[in-house]
């Protein structure tokens, strides 16, 4: 379903939107003329992530993180769904922001982040930025999810529920800038 500027506007406060009219207004324009049809295709979503990042590759991440925008899983994120998790991502306080973060972690949607999960989003992002971390245990994909699941694996089970990731996140703040989720 694609949604104009004004029915955004007039659902706003429903839809917990957290940017002014006129951001919305602006964000909208631009959509537009990025997507004339008013959808964004996974693979204009990919396109405009290489445009920030043109040293790696941010393919893969960009595929994880567009899943999350297409709330509705049509294959298509529509101009209410981007400024929803845009407003989140950009606006919303700490506890909304991680739990974007936990969605786009848990990539198939169980209610856990297991090893694998997480592997999978610290990989991408690797691959994005282009390079690794430089501390000796954080250089490796595998040596970072080693070190966040040691911190926030309270229970061993080798899964973390969204609970252990809020609490281990706002128990190390780098984590949270880490996933650039920090507030501005």
């Amino acid at each position: 379903m694609k949604t104009n500027y004004r029915g955004i506007q007039e659902k706003q406060t429903s839809l917990n939107i957290l940017v002014t009219d006129k951001e919305i207004k602006q964000w909208h324009k631009g959509f537009l003329k990025d997507c004339p049809n008013g959808l964004l295709t996974e693979t204009g979503f990919i396109k405009i992530y290489k445009q920030f990042f043109p040293q790696g590759d941010p393919t893969k991440f960009a595929s994880l993180v567009f899943r999350v925008f297409d709330e509705n899983n049509d294959g298509s994120i529509e101009f209410e769904e981007f400024i929803r998790a845009l407003s989140i991502t950009s606006r919303g306080n700490v506890d909304e922001k991680l739990l974007w973060a936990f969605k786009l972690y848990d990539v198939d949607n169980d209610g856990f982040i297991t090893r694998e999960e997480m592997y999978s989003i610290v990989d991408a992002i690797y691959q994005m930025v282009g390079h690794a971390p430089e501390a000796a245990d954080e250089n490796t994909p595998q040596k970072r999810v080693d070190k966040i699941f040691s911190q926030m694996d309270k229970n061993h089970d080798e899964k973390l529920t969204l609970e252990e990731f809020k609490e281990g996140s706002n128990a190390d703040p780098r984590i949270v800038q880490a996933l650039s989720l920090g507030d501005n």
